[in-house]
C-alpha cells in the first residue's frame, strides 16, 4: 500500500533571513524603522520580541525559555496517519492481509490460510488456529475477511506474524478462562456451520473432530466415550443441533465419570440418555463375570435421539 508522504520545510525559515537582519540591526536604536521589523530582546532569560510598525511598538510578546519549533501539518500526517491509540500499525495489519488474499475476493480463503499459518508455523487444524479465528470472530472456516483480519489483529495488538505469534501463549490462556472457554465453545459451532449452505446443525464427523480440537487443554474424563459413541453410531444420527452441542458442555461439568449421578429425568437432550444407556452395557460386557445392565439402547430410544440431535 502506498503511504502519503509530505515533505515539510523548516517552519521556523520564514521568520527571518540574512537581509532581514541586517535590516533589524539598522533601524535598532533609530525612531524609525522599517514595517514589520522585529527586535529581539534578551532580559533575564526571557526572550522578548518588540515588532515594530511604522516607528511605533504595537505590541510586545514575553515567552519563559526558549521558544518551541513550530510544527506543521505535514508533521503531523507523517507522526500519526495509520496508528491507532495503542501505537499498532493499521498500514502493517493491511499490508499483511493483502500478502494472503484472494485475487479475486477480497478476503483471505484457503490457499493464503495455508500459507498464513506456515508462516505462523502453526497446522491449520491445530487449537491455536480455532483460537485465532475466535478472536478474529470469522464466521466462516478457512476465510477471513478483511475486516475480520484487521479488527482481529487489533484485538490481539499484533500487526505483524512475529506480533501475532508471540501473542501466541497469552491467547492459550485467556482461553482457559470459564467464560472465556464457554464463549469460545459456543463459537466453534458456529464456526462449523456451513453459513452458505444454511446449515443448523453440524455434520456428524465435522461435529466429532470440532469437539476434540475445542477440548484439547483440557479434556473431559467422558469425551472419547462419547466421541466413540458418536462414531459407532448406534442411533443412526447424522447431525448434531446447537442446543445439544451447548448441553454438551453442561454435561461433562456435572455429570461425574462414572455417570452414576446423570438422571434421565431431568432436562437432558434424549442423545444423553441413548449415550448413558450405551456406556452403561458397554461398561456390563467389559465385566468378567458382569453383572445386568441397564440394557440395550432400544428403537425408540435412537429414533427419539436422532430427532433431537438435528438432521
Amino acid at each position: 500500500m502506498g503511504q502519503c508522504v509530505t515533505k515539510c520545510k523548516n517552519p521556523t525559515s520564514s521568520l527571518g533571513s540574512k537581509s532581514g537582519e541586517k535590516d533589524a540591526g539598522k533601524s535598532h536604536g533609530k525612531k524609525g524603522g522599517g514595517a514589520g521589523s522585529v527586535h529581539k530582546e534578551e532580559v533575564c532569560g526571557k526572550s522578548s520580541l518588540n515588532v515594530i510598525y511604522n516607528g511605533t511598538k504595537e505590541s510586545e510578546v514575553t515567552v519563559e525559555g526558549p521558544v518551541a519549533p513550530l510544527t506543521s501539518v505535514g508533521d503531523v500526517r507523517r507522526e500519526s496517519p495509520t496508528q491507532d491509540g495503542e501505537g499498532l500499525s493499521i498500514a502493517r495489519i493491511e499490508e499483511m492481509f493483502l500478502g494472503y488474499k484472494d485475487e479475486h475476493e477480497d478476503a483471505i480463503l484457503e490457499e493464503g490460510m495455508e500459507r498464513f499459518c506456515n508462516d505462523l508455523c502453526v497446522d491449520p487444524a491445530e487449537f491455536k488456529v480455532l483460537v485465532l479465528a475466535w478472536k478474529f470472530q470469522a464466521a466462516t472456516m478457512c476465510k477471513f475477511t478483511r475486516r475480520e483480519f484487521v479488527d482481529g489483529c487489533k484485538a490481539i495488538h499484533a500487526d505483524s506474524i512475529p506480533g501475532i505469534c508471540s501473542r501466541f501463549s497469552v491467547l492459550l490462556e485467556e482461553s482457559r478462562g470459564e467464560e472465556s472457554f464457554k464463549d469460545l465453545y459456543r463459537f466453534t459451532f458456529q464456526f462449523g456451520l456451513d453459513a452458505e449452505q444454511g446449515q443448523r446443525s453440524l455434520q456428524r464427523s465435522i461435529a466429532i473432530a470440532l469437539w476434540r480440537l475445542v477440548f484439547t487443554l483440557d479434556t473431559p474424563p467422558v469425551l472419547e466415550r462419547w466421541l466413540d459413541f458418536l462414531s459407532e453410531n448406534p442411533c443412526g444420527v447424522r447431525g448434531i443441533s446447537r442446543d445439544t452441542w451447548n448441553m454438551f458442555l453442561n454435561f461433562t461439568q456435572s455429570i461425574g465419570q462414572d455417570l452414576s449421578n446423570y438422571s434421565e429425568d431431568e432436562a437432558w437432550p434424549s442423545l444423553f440418555d441413548s449415550f448413558v444407556e450405551w456406556e452403561t452395557e458397554r461398561r456390563r460386557r467389559e465385566r468378567p463375570n458382569g453383572d445386568a445392565g441397564e440394557g440395550d439402547v432400544t428403537e425408540t430410544d435412537c429414533v427419539t435421539a436422532s430427532m433431537w440431535a438435528g438432521p
